[in-house]
């Protein structure tokens, strides 16, 4: 019986689906606080105010927890890549093993040598040594997101490469390599979308004090700062990276473009469907509420241009599950739209004075920090499956680059297992988050003085 579950490439790539799914639930965490620590170093620094050292003494353990689990689920997958994928890096390694080592030489060594600094090294590092390790540990973090974010932009739009003598392919221009514009513009957008689940995250840790009144002064703090970056994040964020990475799609996937909107026919003044289902064997969009001309104007800039449609391409190049990226790209674009109106509005209030004491405000502000994770996994993806059938676009299919010696029971039995350890670390992240966080920030211990008849008083 012919069925997807008897297909292995399925259960290659929904094992790395998996892991690199629940891997990135904790770098967009880091990479999204790092902006927050330093930028409270650097006003303890400049004010004297040790509230903004209490915040960076709080949040760099959140960082820490974060980054520890960060290292241990990201270890699996650079082992895929030799046995889950292992034609993938026979065909791609010269090029794709440049960053990835790139990535663990320069910027994993340089976040991982300073966040235990940054933990626990203040006294010994002293104001200026501290705030210089915030600033070491923010580069790391974001530098690490390039290095990334260039490998993944070569699957998507290749460049600097040259085909070897034996069928491999090999870098012909390192510059023109690590320079790729879609590198550029993909994270500009996934870094602002990290800021995006940083501000979130301390926004709801902030709301979460102030609903149960303690620490008034690191919840107005958390509040406040919070809800202004996530406000300026996540509008960067539809615009103008948003924008600019649906040109890059526009420009260079054209059926990727084509399915993310469900656009079987092309035309002239293309429109965005804000509602509609897709059925691919009918091909068309039943039930469509449309804004017309949108498609064009975002994708090439001009509310007249023509956008291609999918029956334009041969079917075998057409991602293989439309309707999954239909509602991927969809729902990631909802939630967006969502998250400007909630971070505008509790900006708002934050601006009125009455922020702190909204508390229908701050529960919805206390129970939204789930979603820009949502929004993160459901923009990768868009990414990963519009650029299917390809592993990397244009130059080499999914279906030749896993491991043909791996078996479906092999990746199967793997795949339980991955499931159940990430479990168990799930459970201990969270216990070892949620005691940080009932703990709460250190009250700095404030000295009194009694004179001897009111200790006296005292102790009778």
């Amino acid at each position: 019986m012919n069925s997807i579950f008897n297909d292995p490439g399925f259960w290659h790539r929904l094992q790395f689906g998996f892991t690199i799914v629940y891997h990135y639930l904790f770098p967009q965490l880091t990479m999204g606080l790092a902006l927050f620590l330093v930028y409270w170093k650097w006003r303890a620094l400049r004010s004297g105010d040790e509230k903004y050292n209490q915040a960076v003494r709080f949040w760099a353990k959140i960082f820490g927890l974060n980054f520890a689990v960060g290292v241990v689920t990201g270890i699996p997958m650079e082992f895929q890549f030799g046995t889950n994928w292992a034609d993938f890096s026979k065909y791609a390694g010269g090029v794709i093993g440049q960053t990835l080592a790139m990535e663990g030489m320069f910027a994993f060594f340089l976040e991982s040598a300073f966040v235990g600094a940054l933990i626990w090294g203040e006294k010994r590092l002293g104001p200026r040594g501290h705030f210089a390790a915030a600033i070491a540990v923010a580069l790391g973090s974001w530098l690490s997101g390039y290095f990334i974010l260039v490998t993944n932009s070569f699957m998507q739009h290749p460049v600097g490469y040259q085909l070897e003598a034996n069928g491999s392919l090999g870098i012909s221009s390192m510059s023109t390599y690590l320079l790729n514009p879609w590198a550029f513009v993909q994270f500009a957008h996934n870094q602002l979308a990290a800021v995006v689940t940083g501000s979130f995250v301390v926004t709801a840790i902030g709301a979460f004090y102030a609903l149960r009144r303690v620490h008034p002064v690191q919840a107005k703090l958390y509040l406040r700062a919070g809800t202004f970056v996530g406000l300026i994040a996540s509008m960067l964020v539809a615009f103008p990276t948003g924008d600019a990475q649906a040109k890059m799609v526009g420009n260079h996937q054209p059926i990727t473009l084509a399915a993310m909107e469900g656009k079987f026919e092309g035309g002239s003044e293309a429109s965005v469907s804000l509602i509609g289902q897709p059925n691919v064997a009918a091909q068309r969009l039943d039930n469509p509420i449309e804004v017309p001309g949108a498609l064009s104007f975002l994708a090439y800039g001009h509310f007249g241009s023509f956008v291609r449609g999918l029956n334009e391409f041969p079917k075998d190049q057409w991602p293989d599950n439309l309707e999954l990226l239909y509602y991927s790209f969809h729902i990631m674009i909802t939630l967006g739209t969502l998250f400007i109106a909630l971070m505008g509005f509790a900006t708002l209030q934050n601006w009125r004075g009455k922020l702190e004491s909204s508390r229908l405000l701050l529960w919805g502000l206390m129970l939204a920090f789930p979603y820009p994770y949502i929004a993160n996994t459901l923009g990768w993806m868009t990414a990963e499956l519009g650029r299917q059938p390809w592993l990397i676009y244009g130059l080499f299919h999914t279906r030749e680059g896993y491991s043909k010696v791996v078996s479906n029971g092999d990746a199967i039995f793997t795949l339980i297992g991955f499931t159940g350890l990430y479990f168990v670390i799930g459970l201990l992240f969270l216990g070892l988050t949620g005691r940080e966080i009932g703990k709460g920030p250190k009250e700095p211990t404030v000295a009194t003085i009694i004179s001897e008849p009111e200790r006296e008083v005292v102790l009778v």
